[in-house]
């Protein structure tokens, strides 16, 4: 019988380049996120993998409870959790900051984790092995970043406590800090101007999320004595959160 992979915020970006490679690496997948189609395509895309698909938001705590409990019987048992979904939203010093921004990043970066935690855990058992995205801003702060900073110092500090407190069950925790990574996270950082998002690419070669993708699944397939703990990764043009070289 398959393993069952669980993703949030599956329907772009590094989420969907997961449920990609786990796909291939054999797992049968549940994908959540907030678009619908987005999600049918990649259900599609991914056939003859056996893909659930639930569309809500992380940080709606009674409808992320009503999903998990909603699961077919082939999906009860979950394996993997990749706790994927996450945003920023502004850019600006703190005494500029938009509260509904503030309020999105810690709800949907460290409540949604948490929801969805707490959701999947009682369906995952022995060798289960759950990957928080975090972000090199939760090791770095840097100028405007303030709140953003902090709700990834926020998913590290939980990634490290639920690793001791999931201990007596076996279950692996692992945190995934990547750098620069070309999404739509700018986008939506940016409130859909494109031009400024592209900015921060300029000159760079960034990751990619299919370069994730590839170091999450292999880290949940490593044997089940082996715990990659912490992955800090980033382009070869980025040597820490706000030192790049760009070239023209």
């Amino acid at each position: 019988m398959n393993k069952t992979a669980f993703i949030t915020g599956a329907s772009s970006g590094i989420g969907r380049a997961t449920a990609v490679a786990l796909a291939k690496a054999g797992y049968q997948l549940v994908v959540t996120g907030r678009r619908r189609e987005r999600l049918d395509e990649l259900a599609q895309e991914l056939a003859p993998t056996s893909v659930h698909v639930l569309t809500f938001d992380v940080r709606d705590r009674a409808a992320v409870e009503a999903a998990a409990a909603g699961l077919p019987a082939a999906f009860q048992h979950i394996d993997v959790l990749i706790n994927n979904a996450g945003n920023a939203h502004g850019l600006a010093p703190i005494q500029d900051g938009d509260v509904a921004d503030w309020d999105a990043m810690l709800d949907g970066n460290v409540k949604g984790l948490l929801y969805v935690s707490r959701a999947v855990l009682p369906r995952m058992g022995e060798g289960g092995f759950i990957v928080n995205l975090g972000s090199i801003a939760g090791y770095e702060a840097y100028a405007n970043g303030n709140v953003y900073c902090a709700s990834k110092a926020a998913v590290a500090m939980l990634t490290r406590s639920m690793r001791i407190d999931l201990l007596p069950r076996g279950i692996r925790v692992a945190e995934v800090a990547p750098g620069m990574v070309e999404t739509e996270f700018s986008e939506v950082r940016f409130k859909g101007d494109e031009a400024r998002a592209a900015s921060v690419y300029q000159g760079v070669e960034p990751l990619r999320p299919e370069d994730i993708a590839d170091l999450i699944q292999f880290m949940v397939t490593r044997p089940p004595h082996v715990q990659i703990a912490e992955v800090v990764i980033f382009p070869t043009a980025q040597a820490a959160a706000a030192t790049v070289r760009r070239q023209a």
